[in-house]
């Protein structure tokens, strides 16, 4: 149940502060993701990685990330521990395992894999939370409050290709990644209080599993999540990797490549938020549709910008990166409106949860597909999980659930 705060007590300001604190949280956390990934190249020259070791980093965070979320939804964690308070210790405890890559020995694969793999499952203690948290500040406006959380993770993620980019080494990249990670954690701890629409500690029941994936809302909207993260991720994780192999082909060197990287990822940030502002507006289905078109055809065209001038290259992708990750935060709040509000937190995890373990074919196929065919033709099949999507957005629109989204909007 809401909590018995009176809902008229609350002003936009307070509101706008909370939103600004929670999303500089979740963005100074979320830097932890990708810190290995940003520095892979360098990893592999000084560690003796192969490239599939490299590859395993990232993929690594992934697994924990779904292990972490998979375990926090059948146990009710989510619901049953205060979403502050998961956030802050997740982080906390992520900031450390992520510093113990700086004190293993070189080129330990075992070691350097199972301390991302903790990384990820500290990090399922915080996104969704932190979904949760900005939930209970927002009634009206949610869509847009958290697509500004999504665009604060996008940036956050984004982060240590930025800190790569202006010359830092390896050690620099994690080491810099866990410090603002702890610095994420004390804003939301200190700054921010629970939301007048925050639900009350629910107590542990088998049950909820059950009655999240019983409710066809929240099963079409993690359908529509699926098709998303297909794409996501797999993007997110090997535009440099195409970009310097664009590069390559073009004989105009990588001198672009990382801050590049960065800015496709972070302008993602953007598209979140305006997303967030028109799907309050125009309806959430048709936001997250349409997102996923354009996305979708984006991945498509990437064969015929490739090995062409960055001028060309870099604004595909720019299209590409603020549209692929536009429509998230309508899938979430989505979730926080067809899904029981008791289980709100619940749903929103096992929404991530299968979201996260599909990203694990793509994050693993694009490679094998640019091994095969070259870099020219890695992206394409990523197209297939928008289709799916858009698939799923018009049955929910058509469907008796549309009613509670937006507004009524659908």
């Amino acid at each position: 149940m809401m909590r018995a705060d009176s809902v008229s007590t609350v002003s936009p300001i307070e509101q706008k502060r909370a939103l600004a604190a929670i999303a500089a949280s979740q963005l100074l956390v979320l830097t932890l993701w990708f810190s290995a990934s940003a520095v892979a190249p360098q990893l592999e020259e000084q560690w003796g990685l192969t490239s599939g070791e490299a590859t395993g980093l990232t993929l690594a965070v992934q697994i924990g990330f779904v292990v972490g979320a998979l375990l926090s939804a059948l146990l009710s964690i989510a619901d049953i521990v205060p979403a502050r308070r998961l956030f802050v210790l997740a982080g906390i405890a992520g900031a450390g395992v992520n510093l113990g890559l700086l004190v293993i020995e070189s080129g330990d694969t075992v070691q350097a894999f199972g301390l991302r793999f903790l990384t990820g499952v500290a990090l399922a203690g915080v996104y969704p939370s932190g979904l949760k948290v900005m939930a209970g500040w927002f009634e009206r406006g949610r869509g847009m409050a958290l697509g500004v959380l999504v665009g604060a993770l996008t940036v956050g993620s984004a982060g240590p290709h930025l800190i790569r980019g202006i010359g830092f080494g390896w050690q620099g990249v994690i080491a810099g990644a866990s410090v603002l990670a702890l610095a994420g954690v004390t804003v939301l701890g200190f700054l921010v209080s629970d939301g007048p629409f925050e639900t009350s500690p629910a107590r542990f029941s088998w049950r909820q599993v059950g009655s999240v994936v019983g409710n066809e809302g929240v099963r079409l909207s993690t359908y529509g999540y699926l098709g998303h993260m297909w794409e996501l991720y797999a993007m997110w994780t090997w535009t440099a990797a195409f970009f310097a192999a664009s590069a390559a082909r073009s004989g105009r060197g990588e001198g672009w490549v990382a801050t590049s990287t960065f800015a496709v990822i972070a302008i993602g940030g953007v598209g979140a938020w305006i997303a967030g502002v028109i799907a309050d507006r125009r309806g959430r289905t048709v936001v997250a549709g349409g997102s996923m078109v354009v996305s979708g055809s984006c991945a498509l065209v990437s064969p015929l910008v490739f090995g062409l001038s960055p001028w060309v290259v870099v604004p595909v992708f720019l299209v590409w990166g603020t549209t692929v990750v536009s429509d998230s935060a309508q899938f979430s709040a989505m979730v926080t409106e067809t899904a029981d509000a008791a289980y709100r937190g619940t749903a929103l995890t096992l929404q991530t949860a299968v979201g996260f373990l599909l990203t694990l074919v793509t994050i693993r196929g694009v490679p094998l597909l640019a091994d095969a065919w070259g870099w020219r033709w890695a992206f394409p099949l990523l197209a297939v999980g928008p289709a799916v999507g858009i698939a799923a957005m018009i049955r929910l629109k058509r469907s008796p659930h549309a009613h509670k989204l937006a507004g009524g909007l659908g």
